[in-house]
């Protein structure tokens, strides 16, 4: 087996071992950026605070390395607390709904918002966003740790979740690019009523300007749709 193909089958693996709470407290984007650096030897098995020691007693049984107390420069194990939005203070601004990894912070622009508990990973991503520091993260009632607070078909609902919200940022992101071109298509269409130059050669400028602009926006989709 190619070490490239035992590298992604080990990555695998690990993510599968993470609880998917998606918190980047490890100093990777998500777990399965964090389980990729460690089966690249990048980084430690004992970064994942929300794993506690019995998640990095999986990862060493999985990665063949020894066991090591959880670096709590990462954070420390803790009982699982839940995201909780103050609705008196809550201004809708949607910042926490865009920073919620697993899309469970419910709301409209400018209404008020909340979590869904059974939804929640305690990533903890909402609460620095705040710009009016209304949300607090409050314990379950349970002293239980580490994998002892989470089980399996929470991590199983956490990586689904996540996988779609990525998907629904892609989505989101892809409808703005194609309004955005098609408004900029219009535009071009119809420079000189859309535009208060009256000098025909600054109209070429700034034609050949958008005329790059939507061409760097197709080369764009070109790029993505070989990459899928």
């Amino acid at each position: 087996m190619a070490p490239a193909t035992r590298r992604a089958n080990l990555a695998a693996r690990i993510e599968d071992a993470l609880p998917q709470t998606q918190c980047t407290r490890c100093g990777y984007p998500d777990c399965r950026g964090y389980a990729q650096a460690i089966a690249a030897g990048e980084a430690d098995i004992n970064r994942c605070p929300p794993g506690g020691s019995e998640g990095v007693r999986r990862l060493a049984a999985i990665t063949d390395r020894p066991f090591r107390p959880l670096d709590e420069t990462r954070g420390v194990e803790g009982p699982l607390r839940l995201a909780v939005i103050d609705e008196e203070w809550c201004i809708g601004c949607t910042l926490c709904i865009k920073a919620c990894p697993v899309d469970c912070v419910v709301g409209a622009p400018k209404r008020m918002h909340t979590v869904i508990d059974a939804l929640c990973t305690g990533c903890e991503l909402c609460v620095p966003v705040c710009p009016v520091d209304c949300i607090a993260m409050q314990g379950t009632g349970s002293p239980a740790t580490g994998w002892q607070a989470w089980s399996e078909s929470q991590a199983t609902q956490a990586r689904h979740r996540y996988t779609q919200h990525g998907e629904r940022i892609a989505r989101e992101q892809r409808a703005h690019d194609q309004a955005m071109a098609q408004r900029a298509a219009d535009k071009l269409a119809h420079l000189e009523q859309h535009s208060r130059i009256d000098d025909p050669a600054a109209l070429e400028r700034k034609r050949a300007v958008v005329e790059a602009a939507l061409a760097r926006v197709r080369a764009g989709k070109a790029n993505a749709s070989r990459d899928t």
